[in-house]
């Protein structure tokens, strides 16, 4: 009789394991509580017929070097590329602008361009390295100690105050800043430097890529491969409970909270899960445009992504609010405006804007006021280009998905002690005390990021249990 498993949840790291599960045999179903399939790569008309909205996640750096999406197939999805990999505005007019190539960069940034690329480039070259340090749980020797070690020396150089004599000028500080923000922790820290040093290993090299058409197009690929070898997804189906869910393999694409309604969970691990922090969140806003945002800089409106916030200075002291249970006036904005790209996401002549900015846990605030607010700073008369608007809180997030405790999207703070213990301290952290039961998710290693990683290591780790031992190129070799 055939082995049968059942994954719950499906974003892309239970999309991921289900995949790698079915390619090794077992009859595979995804149970997903929404009613489309997708978790964090969801894209809906949100606003207006014809606008395509990403309802999570929309720029996808790591999807490019994932030791699994390149096994996998990245060429099932139709990729965008661009020149430069996110911009940052300033005021009166100037931008800091990171391009996929390191000197263009480096050379836009005058003063800072020599440190910039003193920074990078032992990280852009050996970008496999990086992947391989920072996608895998931590308690593992690195295959590239070498680049391991340049790592963890730049993150201490750029994780402290001391980043600011590294980077002199407005422009570099800025820049990186930006990238760094996207951690949601406090900015001048080492996990915030481990971050954005991940990131920009990648904006410097394969860059910042997204799918034609919206992130949709990543779970589509995955669902056709599983269906492809008998699996299958269950929409409509959300488990509460891991009494809902009986089978020979368990894997969870969900918060580990869903182990503790199991009364056979042993109390050390329940008290380990009790330990793991969740938080902050974000609160987001999508806009439906009748055309392109008149930034200030034309190099700004060449770019998909954007980092809204101003200095260094404005954007840690916006970081540090929201750590402390605050909001400022002036927050961090990540902004995607993917039509500049992709025609595919709105009408002809209009545009589709993705919008978020950091908030507490559970809070209710809605940030369309605040996010136009600070986009009209660096690109003014943006508001009379709305015609639609939909905001989702950080309390709405959490309603919507049980997955994303009040509102966090990273599924657990991102600091350095939860680096290493995400959700428990372990050499085998996918694995649960629970006999056939494994978490997929990003609360377990590498951690949150678009690369299907926690999902394929917690398939691997179940099928090594089961006493099948493979490696992704056993599976699509």
């Amino acid at each position: 009789m055939a082995r049968s498993a059942t994954v719950v949840g499906s974003g892309p790291n239970g999309l991921a394991a289900a995949v790698a599960l079915a390619r090794a045999g077992y009859r595979v179903r995804v149970l997903e509580a929404q009613q489309t399939a997708g978790g964090g790569v969801l894209t809906k008309g949100l606003t207006l017929p014809g606008f395509r909205h990403d309802v999570c996640s929309a720029v996808h750096p790591a999807a490019h070097s994932s030791p699994f999406f390149r096994a996998f197939g990245l060429d099932r999805i139709e990729w965008i590329r661009p020149e430069i990999s996110f911009a940052h505005p300033l005021d009166d007019g100037r931008a800091a602008i990171a391009w996929r190539d390191l000197d263009r960069t480096a050379d836009g940034l005058g003063a800072d361009g020599r440190a910039w690329r003193s920074v990078m480039r032992p990280l852009n070259r050996d970008l496999e390295g990086v992947v391989d340090f920072t996608g895998h749980q931590l308690l593992r020797m690195p295959r590239h100690p070498l680049t391991a070690a340049r790592f963890g020396m730049r993150a201490l150089e750029v994780g402290t105050p001391a980043i600011r004599g590294t980077f002199r000028t407005e422009e570099g500080a800025a820049l990186y800043a930006g990238v760094a923000a996207h951690a949601n922790t406090r900015l001048i820290s080492l996990a915030a430097s481990g971050a954005a040093l991940l990131l920009l290993a990648h904006a410097h090299s394969t860059g910042w890529p997204y799918p034609r058409g919206g992130a949709q197009a990543i779970a589509d690929a995955l669902i056709a491969d599983l269906r492809a070898h008998g699996g299958d997804v269950e929409t409509g189906r959300d488990v509460r409970s891991l009494a809902e869910v009986r089978d020979d393999l368990v894997l969870l694409d969900t918060s580990p909270r869903l182990l503790l309604t199991d009364p056979d969970l042993p109390s050390d691990y329940a008290r380990s899960l009790s330990r793991y922090r969740y938080g902050p969140a974000v609160a987001k806003v999508d806009f439906a445009l009748d055309g392109p945002v008149p930034w200030s800089n034309p190099e700004v409106a060449a770019s998909p992504t954007v980092h809204v916030g101003g200095t260094l200075d404005e954007i840690e002291a916006s970081e540090s609010a929201v750590a402390h249970g605050r909001v400022t006036g002036q927050p961090y904005v990540l902004v995607v405006q993917p039509s500049v790209l992709d025609p595919t996401r709105a009408p002809e002549g209009s545009a589709t804007l993705w919008a978020y900015i950091h908030v507490p846990l559970n809070s209710r605030l809605d940030p369309t006021e605040l996010v136009l607010t600070q986009l009209e700073r660096f690109a003014p008369g943006i508001r009379d280009r709305v015609i639609a608007v939909h905001a989702t809180s950080a309390a709405d997030r959490a309603q919507r998905n049980p997955g994303e405790i009040g509102g966090d999207i990273l599924g657990g703070s991102f600091t350095l002690a939860q680096a290493l213990r995400r959700p428990v301290v372990s050499r085998t952290p996918w694995r649960t005390p629970l006999p056939g039961v494994y978490l997929a998710s990003a609360s377990t290693p590498p951690g949150p990021g678009v690369n299907g990683l926690a999902g394929w290591h917690a398939a691997r780790q179940a099928l090594h249990d089961a006493g099948i031992k493979v490696e992704l190129g056993d599976l699509f070799g």
